[in-house]
């Protein structure tokens, strides 16, 4: 199951997905004591004029976290990305990922992510400068073309392996697509066949049957998990338990999911202080407890309001004891309890 990025090996094939908003420092810890072998930073701009911004510096924060540090920058001037990459090597980065799968629009609009698909030039002298500006390995990110009608994934992924890219992940879908439609795994098993450097493969895993018939049908030496985390980060255990021994894992209980969520919680204040740490716990929050209809009708609008640590707190723990009530009772219900 271990996979290896030039000198680095990871102790399993999970990838959690860069994801700008989500996976800061705090989530990624999450995820890898919770099963993920490799994380990626939050994208990180080539602009020199943006490093000493408040939001850049957070995202080059990798204090206490477990090497090698993955750091993904973007941008669309080749040597730009090269000064990028050599600026984040000298503040820690043991490996650089280069963003040509973002299909936003704030960053294609600037000729930066899935936007450099359409110039296979360009996307050759980025790649090119970024591995020769630094002596550690650099990957790439992208997805399998610009448009429905215009893929190219097979022409850029050779072109990566030439320069020197030592890994590939992509994304199965074109920047059009965004994130509609289903993964175009048949493009990825392709590019696998086609070149000899590590294949993460990306897009609509969301369980761990799912995981495993990605890597079996793909050949890709690893996966990448994005959205599902931000509901259940624990997935990343679930998938490698399946892998290895072909059984599911049982779902945590509601007192574990408590502890992890609160855990994440008490990561974020630390990381961004309590006023913006509770702002940005709110979403966190949102993913994982959205989906019960007791989230919603008890606490949800009380914890969009809430500015203080101990209220989002205690509101948490209010949410998890009215829920693993109502759990008791109907489990009496149905055993024919009085």
């Amino acid at each position: 199951m271990p996979f290896s990025i030039g000198p680095y090996q990871f102790t399993n094939p999970l990838v959690l997905a860069p994801m700008a908003g989500v996976t800061d420092r705090p989530f990624r810890q999450l995820c890898r004591s919770l099963g993920a072998g490799m994380t990626v930073s939050e994208m990180i701009t080539s602009r020199p004029d943006l490093r000493d911004s408040r939001k850049t510096q957070l995202r080059m924060d990798h204090q206490g976290e477990p090497g090698p540090i993955i750091v993904q920058i973007a941008g669309g001037i080749p040597q730009m990305m090269a000064d990028a990459a050599q600026y984040n090597v000298d503040h820690g980065a043991q490996i650089i990922d280069i963003n040509m799968g973002c299909p936003a629009k704030k960053v294609c609009k600037v000729d930066a992510g899935s936007a450099l698909l359409k110039d296979i030039k360009l996307v050759r002298s980025i790649l090119s400068a970024v591995v020769n500006s630094v002596s550690i390995p650099v990957t790439l990110k992208m997805r399998t073309g610009w448009s429905r009608e215009n893929k190219n994934a097979l022409e850029i992924a050779k072109i990566a392996e030439d320069c020197g890219i030592q890994a590939l992940t992509i994304h199965g879908r074109t920047r059009e697509d965004k994130y509609l439609g289903e993964a175009e795994y048949d493009t990825i098993r392709a590019v696998k066949q086609s070149i000899s450097i590590p294949v993460i493969a990306n897009g609509d895993i969301d369980s761990a049957q799912k995981a495993k018939k990605v890597i079996d049908f793909t050949g890709a030496d690893a996966i990448m998990i994005g959205r599902i985390a931000q509901q259940r980060p624990w997935i990343f255990q679930h998938i490698e338990h399946f892998l290895v021994t072909g059984e599911l894992h049982e779902e945590p209980d509601e007192k574990q999911k408590q502890q992890w969520l609160r855990d994440h919680l008490n990561n974020l204040y630390a990381f961004y202080g309590e006023y913006l740490g509770v702002q940005i716990a709110r979403k966190h929050i949102n993913w994982q407890l959205g989906h019960n209809c007791q989230y919603s009708v008890n606490v949800k609008a009380d914890l969009m309001q809430t500015t203080t640590v101990e209220t989002q707190l205690s509101l948490i723990d209010k949410y998890f004891e009215q829920w693993n009530e109502k759990d008791l009772a109907r489990i009496k219900t149905n055993l024919n309890y009085e």
